[in-house]
């Protein structure tokens, strides 16, 4: 993180002639910021609930919300299936998803030895994308829906909020597996949602669970799977990003290994 880096509380703030050009946000909350006369040239926003949010995004008056959601799921074929609401629906939603992973896989292979353990701009490596997708499938599908005690393989990723909600951070083992071992776990994880999809009835998708990280909330099944299939996409957008940008390796952010 930058030595510029700011932590605060800007709730309210105005700013008038102020000069951001080039600053970086990072987890913040931008819900509801107001701008006027505003030159956003060449401005990178990345938002992974904006379609959800009611309230939209206006860019000149326009919501761009619909806009940006259209041409997502044009990019991606099938992940405007992620929230099927039948088996069969979901079956053909997470086939679509194994086929996207499996491609963005054979492209990292592809590149030079030890790409899938580079840092682009400070964001997670290839490697680590998929040790979270294995900590996001073990917290929905091995916590929520199948209610095992001890649910997360030591190799998973957890997000840096982990912990602070019950969660045990401890679970995870520090350093950098081998991506040999991260392609196995990973594969067993895909494999796990599935066969539950294909063993689920309609009725079994109706079925009450507890939120993992808020077990006051109640999900069902399909709610739970609905999640899996988010994160599959909105990671796989991050994943394929970073490597469009590993494959221009003249990128002065390019410099951080695992």
């Amino acid at each position: 993180m930058s030595e510029n880096a700011f932590n605060g509380d800007l709730r309210g703030a105005t700013f008038v002639a102020a000069n951001l050009q080039g600053a970086r946000f990072v987890e913040s909350d931008l819900s509801g910021v107001v701008m006027r006369g505003v030159d956003i040239a060449g401005a990178d926003i990345d938002a992974p609930w904006l379609p959800g949010d009611p309230s939209g995004m206006l860019v000149n008056g326009v919501d761009v919300a619909p806009y940006v959601e259209a041409e997502l799921n044009r990019r991606f074929p099938g992940r405007d299936e992620r929230r099927a609401a039948d088996p069969a629906g979901l079956g053909s939603a997470w086939a679509k998803v194994e086929q996207a992973w499996g491609a963005a896989q054979e492209r990292a292979a592809a590149m030079p030895a030890g790409s899938v353990d580079i840092s682009v701009d400070g964001e997670w490596s290839f490697s680590q994308t998929l040790r979270h997708l294995v900590m996001a499938t073990d917290t929905w599908l091995r916590q929520a829906i199948q209610q095992v005690e001890s649910p997360h393989h030591p190799i998973g990723q957890p997000d840096s909020s982990y912990g602070s909600d019950g969660g045990d951070a401890a679970a995870f083992r520090p350093g950098t597996p081998p991506f040999a071992e991260v392609l196995e776990v990973r594969a067993e994880r895909v494999a796990m949602v599935r066969d539950l999809i294909a063993a689920l009835t309609p009725e079994q998708l109706d079925e009450p669970r507890a939120n993992p990280h808020s077990p006051e909330h109640a999900e069902t099944v399909r709610s739970c799977l609905h999640t899996i299939l988010e994160e599959e996409w909105e990671h796989l957008r991050f994943a394929l990003r970073d490597l469009d940008a590993l494959d221009g390796a003249s990128d002065p952010r390019i410099d951080d290994r695992d």
